[in-house]
């Protein structure tokens, strides 16, 4: 392809960037020598609250499809170490604009929960809801900007797709299950990521320079952190939350749920 275009007179520099355009936008070396890694861990350093059992008797359907197990609400899902899972981080500031991805973020229905329980996406991505359950499902946002919608899928199979349009963290609900929460983590670049179990997560080819890193978890809140990437190198950045109780975020309505739909079960350290 390369001789290709240099025959028809095209330049190495105009070639190179055709090239990264049909690569998924693949940075050539000059541009990852001006980039770095920011590499972390985000923890629990405190007390866990509790995880409360669900009664999904209202709906004999959910019921039924989690009879063999105990479903719990997982507000909080951590490692030995005290590793935070679903913990959303981003850089806070403005980038150069660069191309969506094409391919959806998907979130399922499926025994009457949603999962996973958090997703990230860029502004212009294209959230799909799919009901996998034989029974009836609402996709309810509580967000407070753009991303507002309010659809019923009431068959195993329907599919709902959503272009998200503007960078906020979205809380799902279902109306007639008011335990299913769901959350999106939207923002207008690409330099974000999900903590995976172990609390651990990774942020490739950031822009070098001075950056401030923010992370929000549902159970805790929201903490920021500065550090200096630098170009061609790995920055590493650790994150600790206290524990105790839940904090709203101020991109968030807090949704009210009903204590009788709640059984505690005792606090994990």
């Amino acid at each position: 392809m390369h001789r290709a275009l240099r025959r028809l007179g095209i330049g190495t520099a105009v070639v190179l960037a055709l090239v990264a355009q049909l690569d998924g936008q693949s940075p050539n070396p000059s541009q990852l020598a001006a980039t770095g890694s920011i590499k972390g861990h985000v923890r629990l350093t405190g007390t866990s609250p509790a995880n409360p059992v669900i009664r999904m008797g209202v709906d004999p359907a959910c019921a039924a499809m989690n009879r063999a197990a105990r479903p719990v609400q997982p507000f909080v899902i951590k490692s030995a170490d005290g590793g935070l899972a679903n913990g959303f981080v981003s850089l806070d500031g403005t980038f150069p604009r660069t191309p969506v991805p094409s391919d959806p973020v998907v979130l399922s229905q499926q025994n009457c929960m949603y999962g996973p329980r958090m997703v990230a996406a860029r502004v212009g991505q294209t959230l799909m809801v799919v009901n996998r359950d034989m029974t009836l499902h609402n996709v309810h946002t509580t967000g407070t900007k753009s991303n507002v919608f309010n659809i019923t899928q009431p068959s195993v199979g329907m599919v709902f797709s959503y272009v998200l349009k503007a960078a906020e963290i979205i809380r799902l609900r279902c109306e007639p299950h008011e335990w299913m929460m769901g959350y999106v983590g939207v923002v207008n670049h690409p330099y974000f990521a999900m903590t995976r179990d172990d609390g651990s997560f990774v942020i490739e080819r950031v822009p070098a320079g001075r950056r401030t890193i923010h992370v929000w978890h549902e159970a805790f809140g929201d903490l920021t952190r500065t550090v200096v990437v630098p170009a061609g190198g790995v920055v590493t950045v650790d994150f600790a939350y206290v524990g105790g109780a839940a904090k709203p975020s101020a991109g968030v309505r807090e949704l009210a749920v009903p204590e009788t739909l709640f059984a505690q079960v005792p606090p994990t350290e």
